[in-house]
This record gives structure tokens, C-alpha cells and sequence, in this order.
């Protein structure tokens, strides 16, 4: 049986009609998804999220997606969340990202260049580890789960989203209206990925409905004026790194010679 997963997605951007972020979105419009994104709290769900990252980095950059055959410790790290799309038809993986704020480490991209001044003292979020199926679902997916960033950073107070982009990706952040961090689009090895060039970019939170709208972007409608609650975002306790703990040390117990 073939299903209709078309979803209509509306542009309706006013300038001077602008609902503040901090303001309920209960009287917009909901608009149900053929999946849900959700926030990782278990080994099953990393398992999933792994498996749909390395399928993904296979596709593209195969050396890399070598390194990626098992969750990564940054995956479990206290100011990082994994967020693992699933399709609600049979639970398959659909789609990944991981988001790391940098409330308590830097960020991963700082491992490989110094931010400049107006990114210095501000509250940081960077994505990494973006993963989708390769179908017309995987587009979707992906713009969905870009929403799901965005509205992570607002529940957190996120100044700045923060990305490192290769080409030809860069293109897509170009048209969320991401701007460079480095100006002229400089490309940048970056260690976190494999040390391939990046251009490093940023996404100003707090400014985003108006600049989207100034610009009548295609997708105003879809991240301003539509409700989506198969996005859960809801942060569960930071149990994930504490069930791997516990399996490791109940294997040390395990292997542990007698005496």
C-alpha cells in the first residue's frame, strides 16, 4: 500500500505581525508528520541514530562514515542531546543530529579555530552528526529536524546556532540564512569531521522570525505559523551516559578475575 507523505507547507510571512517567541503557540494551526523527532534517551534509540548517521556519511564521505559504526562518546556528554527521527508507519530510522550547547565545554568546532569576538561569552549550540535517508521523505526530514534545532535553542535560550558546512551543503545553511563566522566563505579543516574543509556559520536566534519574514522565506510558514507536536523536545533526565556507565562497569565486574 502506498501512502501520501506530502505535506503541505504554507508561506504567509507579514511584516508587522510578529508573534513573539516567548508567547504561546497554542492558537496556531497543527500540522501532524509521518514521523516523529524525538530526543535519544536510550541505548536502543542511540543504536537507531548510529545506524541511520553511518548509512548516511556512507553515502558521502565513506572514510569517515568508518569512524561512525558506533555511538560516539560525545554522543553522551552532559550538555549534549542526539535527536533520532523514526517513521510512525513501521519505527524506522528516518533521520539524526546531534546538538551540543557549549553551557559546560566548547564546542566541538572550537577544537579547530578561535570564534571571533561577537560569538565570544554567547550561548552556543552546534549541530553535528546530520544524517538522513536518501528519498523524497529525507528532504522533509531533514527541514524538520532543522526545526526541531531552532526550538531547542529557543526553549534554552541559545544566542547563536552554530554549524560547520562542507560543500556543496554550505548551500543549504546560505538559504536558512546562516552568515559566515569567517567572512569570504572560507573553507577550514575542521578535526571533528574528519578534518575536511568547513565554512564555519551562524544562525542569530533571537532575530530569526524577522529576518525570515524580511525576506519572505518559503519556509516562514512552516517555522513560525504552524504547530508541529511530533516534534518532542521535551529533555528526558540525563540517564544515557549513566546506562552505559552501568553496563561497563557490570561488564568489569563480570571479567573481573577472582581472587
Amino acid at each position: 500500500m502506498k501512502q501520501d507523505h506530502t505535506i503541505s507547507i504554507s508561506s504567509q510571512a507579514a511584516a508587522g505581525n510578529f508573534i513573539p517567541l516567548s508567547l504561546s503557540t497554542a492558537a496556531l494551526p497543527e500540522q501532524r508528520l509521518p514521523f516523529t523527532i524525538r530526543i535519544v534517551n536510550d541505548e536502543q534509540a542511540l543504536q537507531k541514530a548510529v545506524g541511520i548517521r553511518h548509512a548516511a556519511y556512507s553515502r558521502h564521505l565513506p572514510e569517515l562514515a568508518q569512524n561512525l559504526l558506533r555511538f560516539e562518546q560525545a554522543d553522551l556528554a552532559q550538555d549534549t542531546i542526539v535527536l533520532l527521527a523514526e517513521s510512525k508507519l513501521d519505527g524506522s530510522s528516518l533521520g539524526t543530529m546531534r546538538i551540543q550547547t557549549n553551557s559546560f565545554q566548547s564546542l566541538g568546532l572550537e577544537q579547530s579555530v578561535t570564534l571571533p569576538d561577537w560569538l565570544q561569552g554567547c550561548s552556543l549550540a552546534e549541530a553535528t552528526r546530520l544524517g538522513v535517508i536518501s528519498s523524497q521523505i529525507g528532504k522533509i526530514v531533514k527541514t524538520l529536524l532543522f526545526k526541531a534545532y531552532f526550538l531547542y535553542c529557543v526553549e534554552h535560550g541559545i544566542d547563536w546556532m552554530v554549524i560547520t558546512a562542507r560543500s556543496p551543503l554550505d548551500r543549504q545553511y546560505d538559504a536558512l540564512l546562516f552568515q559566515d563566522v569567517f567572512g569570504g566563505a572560507e573553507f577550514i579543516p575542521m578535526l571533528h569531521v574528519g578534518n575536511l574543509p568547513h565554512r564555519v556559520m551562524a544562525f542569530e536566534v533571537a532575530t530569526a522570525r524577522e529576518r525570515w519574514a524580511a525576506a519572505g522565506h518559503p519556509l516562514f510558514g512552516l517555522m513560525f505559523e504552524m504547530q508541529h507536536p511530533d516534534l518532542i523536545l521535551e529533555q528526558p533526565p540525563n540517564v544515557l551516559a549513566d546506562q552505559f556507565e552501568l553496563r561497563d562497569s557490570q561488564a568489569g565486574e563480570r571479567e573481573a578475575p577472582l581472587k
